[in-house]
């Protein structure tokens, strides 16, 4: 179990920003950071990072917090992994107390499977490495791929013996479940039998976004061609080939930087490029490409450049992905390869320098592309060129951006030595097409979603207790500890009986404030997680007079912590919208903060009032109210009367 004091360590150095930055393109707005949300496919940015409060905010889907919980729910790490994680990027020793069999227990089943993918991540590099048929087989074949020894450790290549079960009788010595080496794939298992999945194969670990273990792929090196060239982990709860993409962790960085992902097919192809400098590639690992896959590159950059092997054939199957990478709104470059060549093999022959240089020169967009490969099918031919401009406009088709479409067009008409009327027309039909099916779907989607709310708005109504308590805490979140000054409205009785208010102006801290007018109503929250905060905040102050504000960001109660996050976050929503660039400005708390506070405070009180008005005059039987009862309802009545003339409110 990981120690109290590296924890802290742990949160004291962590940088949100820094963090969630290996996973998100942010861009500055302000003095917060925004990007596209990692949990929503979006195309304007709701995801909102504060470096000064250090916590996140997905508006998109109201999840939020520190660095921790991102990793959380974006990795899905526990809490414990999430810790590790952080101390290894920030050079932190991890110090341990000893973890009892009941924590053991407590582990879920995709924390055991991670841990099980990692120990044969660990095991298959070691035994290549390390042992002698590794060394003579594994890690000869690698050599002779020209790989680095460096490059082979960046990338935790493995060799699995060619043995039945050396791997699964390893990992059962060393305590590791059965079941999660079956859950994994690692291990088949056969009634009372178990065989190693991965038998006499170089292994290539597939990481996630953040380095986590989630499948293996494994290639024979025999030459029996009943044999399959490459073998994958099946898929399990950690490990779905048509979400990830081989090298994402090692490419992620760079991607960021160069602004710019090139995308290819096999995993020697992403080592072979890295190790010649060109670290911003990763691969479909020879998948059909997805829109989850998609989404990945999206999170860094919106510039792809897509790698083809000099194989026509190939070329034309693979083409049918650049669609897919045009409707997420993305910039597609395309390079192709000559005859007979594909990146890994072009890699090994020529030079870093003359790489680099291919790969600018040759790289084309996608529309010349894609009209120079068909043009060579069409030839003379007009019914398979009519076929070719349909292809091509239905790809522009796919763009969201109405500009970037109309500059396509313009592009295609030169080319294909059509007029632009002919294809706009032809565009326009496809959009029309594209937009009814749309509006076809939202119909019966909205027919769902109206039956759905028609029924929700009998039984629900709008909470404006919870809406005046989270207004309470995040005024104490922000203002809690500043001294401001307040005024109070005292009775006063004229020389001819009448009742009028008169102002007494007084200094005070706001939580003490909040504090002494909740306590003198006897009044308690009514949100369980705004009475847990509530009452921290009231041990914080009697501890030492003031709030700590990051006991709650940091909270071990995620849903505290979740709050939290949420309401700190809700004041930087006007920096997505750039307001400040419209000339729309907002008016600072700080400078109404009195008033914020009395009228919170009022408020309260007034729907309190309300509410025990309604309890005394809603009995089903009119005959059961006493007259005890309507003497309450006018005491509650008057009273109600007086909160108004201090809220300037009409009854």
């Amino acid at each position: 179990m990981i120690s109290r004091s590296t924890i802290d360590r742990v949160f004291e150095t962590a940088r949100v920003e820094e963090v969630i930055g290996e996973f998100v393109q942010l861009k500055k707005a302000g003095s917060n950071f925004k990007g596209l949300s990692p949990f929503t496919d979006e195309k304007t940015p709701s995801f909102m990072v504060s470096p000064v409060k250090q916590i996140w905010k997905d508006f998109s889907t109201g999840k939020g917090g520190n660095a921790i919980s991102f990793l959380m729910e974006h990795e899905h790490y526990s809490y414990p992994e999430a810790i590790r994680y952080l101390a290894k990027k920030y050079n932190i020793e991890i110090e341990e107390t000893v973890q009892t069999d009941e924590q053991k227990e407590q582990m879920n089943e995709r924390e055991s499977m991670f841990l099980v993918s990692k120990f044969a991540k660990d095991y298959f590099h070691d035994t290549l490495l390390n042992s002698d048929q590794g060394k003579a087989i594994g890690l000869s074949y690698f050599k002779e791929r020209g790989y680095r020894e460096d490059i082979i450790k960046t990338f935790d290549l493995g060799y699995c013996l060619d043995e039945w079960d050396a791997f699964t009788k390893e990992a059962l010595n060393k305590g590791y479940d059965l079941k999660y080496l079956d859950k994994t794939g690692l291990t088949i298992v056969r009634e009372q039998k178990q065989f190693d999945r991965f038998k006499g194969r170089v292994m290539f670990p597939i990481h996630s976004m953040s380095g986590r273990i989630l499948g293996f792929g494994g290639r024979t090196l025999s030459n029996d061609k009943k044999t399959a060239k490459y073998v994958n982990s099946p898929e399990s709860d950690i490990y779905h080939k048509s979400k990830i993409l081989y090298g994402i962790y090692h490419a992620k960085k760079e991607i960021a930087k160069q602004d710019n992902c090139f995308l290819v097919e096999g995993y020697t192809d992403v080592i072979s490029f890295y190790q010649s400098g060109i670290e911003n590639v990763v691969a479909s690992s020879g998948t059909a490409l997805t829109p989850d896959q998609i989404r990945l590159v999206n999170r860094l950059t919106k510039n792809i450049t897509v790698l083809f092997d000099g194989d026509a054939a190939g070329i034309r199957a693979s083409i049918r992905g650049i669609d897919l990478i045009l409707e997420q709104g993305m910039n597609v470059k395309v390079v192709a390869f000559p005859e007979g060549e594909d990146p890994d093999s072009f890699a090994k022959k020529h030079s870093d320098a003359e790489l680099k240089e291919y790969l600018e020169t040759s790289a084309q967009d996608f529309i010349n592309f894609k009209v120079s490969l068909l043009m060579q099918e069409a030839q003379n031919d007009p019914v398979k060129k009519a076929g070719l401009i349909r292809d091509i406009v239905t790809s522009i088709s796919k763009i969201p951006d109405s500009i970037q479409r109309e500059v396509y067009v313009q592009e295609c008409s030169r080319i294909m030595d059509i007029s632009e009327r002919v294809l706009f027309s032809e565009l326009a039909q496809l959009i029309s097409k594209n937009t009814k099916e749309f509006a076809k779907n939202q119909k019966k989607e909205q027919q769902s979603f109206e039956v759905v709310k028609a029924k929700q708005a009998q039984v629900e109504e709008i909470d404006s207790l919870f809406i005046l308590e989270k207004e309470i805490i995040r005024i104490l979140l922000l203002f809690g500890n500043k001294e401001t000054d307040f005024i109070d409205y005292i009775e006063v009785e004229d020389e001819e009986g009448n009742i009028h208010l008169e102002k007494e102006k007084y200094s005070n801290q706001v939580s003490k404030e909040f504090y002494l007018n909740l306590q003198d109503d006897e009044i308690e929250f009514s949100n369980a997680i705004f009475k847990k905060i509530y009452y921290e905040m009231i041990h914080q102050m009697n501890q030492s007079d003031k709030i700590d504000m990051d006991a709650f960001i940091n909270h071990e109660d995620s849903a505290v912590a979740s709050m939290v996050t949420s309401i700190l976050m809700d004041d930087e929503r006007y920096a997505l919208s750039d307001w400040e660039r419209k000339n729309i400005f907002v008016t600072e708390s700080e400078e109404i903060l009195s008033k914020l506070v009395t009228d919170a405070i009022l408020n309260l009180r007034r729907i309190l009032i309300d509410r025990k008005i309604k309890n005394l005059i809603s009995q089903d039987d009119a005959s059961k109210i006493t007259s005890n009862d309507l003497e309450m309802v006018q005491n509650y009545t008057g009273l109600k009367k007086r909160l108004y003339s201090k809220l300037m409110r009409v009854v």
